[in-house]
């Protein structure tokens, strides 16, 4: 009786499991959780004696594991883009993901003044990100939006920007990139990128271009 209450938790997790991994717009991650869902219903099917269940899930677990690899050895090209503020596409851009912009950067404001410095970040040609910002001092440039598409957040974007092209704040003597918190996802991604919380100002995170220059890349 106790074993087979055991069975059905392990068929109740890889359901939520598969659920969860169908709600994912990142394509990494839905194949992620969707690989554990479809592996745990692989032995439930073992453990509970049937052949299809087990034969399927194994077989959608192959899959899953096969694009995986596919994606981690598949070469991606990077480049930044700037256009102009008055841009129509960066303006149907904007118009076009404003709910999911609104979801993490809630206080996200543009106005198409001169000193806003727009940059795409494409992806194999596709404008996959966009960063928004603008000087507020000689040496601190501030980030009003940093947005990735769903299908692109998977911290490539944010590795290339703020790690691999570093150089291009530096090349802009900015010493001191600024961002203001967002709700806990958009935070969380900041700290994981490296932004630190200002000490001086709570609402605020800072990333010192020069020291985080001279730290290692991520593996």
């Amino acid at each position: 009786m106790e074993t087979n209450f055991y069975y059905e938790l392990l068929g109740y997790v890889a359901s939520v499991l598969i659920a969860v991994s169908l709600m994912m717009s990142a394509v990494v991650k839905l194949r992620i959780i969707n690989l554990f869902g479809s592996s745990a219903f692989a032995i439930y099917g073992v453990l509970i004696g049937s052949l299809p269940v087990s034969l399927m899930n194994g077989a959608i677990s192959l899959i899953n594991i096969y694009h995986l690899v596919g994606i981690m050895r598949s070469k991606e090209y990077f480049e930044l883009l700037r256009v102009p503020p008055e841009s129509a596409y960066l303006h149907h851009f904007l118009q076009f993901y404003e709910k999911q912009i609104r979801r993490f950067q809630p206080k996200f404001d543009f106005q198409a003044k001169p000193d806003w410095l727009p940059i795409f970040v494409l992806r194999n040609a596709v404008p996959a990100g966009l960063i928004l910002g603008r000087r507020t001092a000689q040496n601190c440039f501030r980030v009003e939006l940093d947005f990735a598409i769903p299908k692109y957040r998977d911290f490539k974007i944010a590795r290339y920007l703020f790690k691999t092209k570093r150089d291009f704040f530096i090349d802009h003597e900015i010493e001191i990139i600024e961002s203001q918190r967002g709700n806990a996802v958009h935070d969380a991604y900041l700290e994981r990128i490296g932004f630190q919380k200002d000490p001086n100002r709570p609402d605020w995170y800072v990333l010192k271009v020069n020291e985080h220059h001279e730290n290692k890349e991520e593996p």
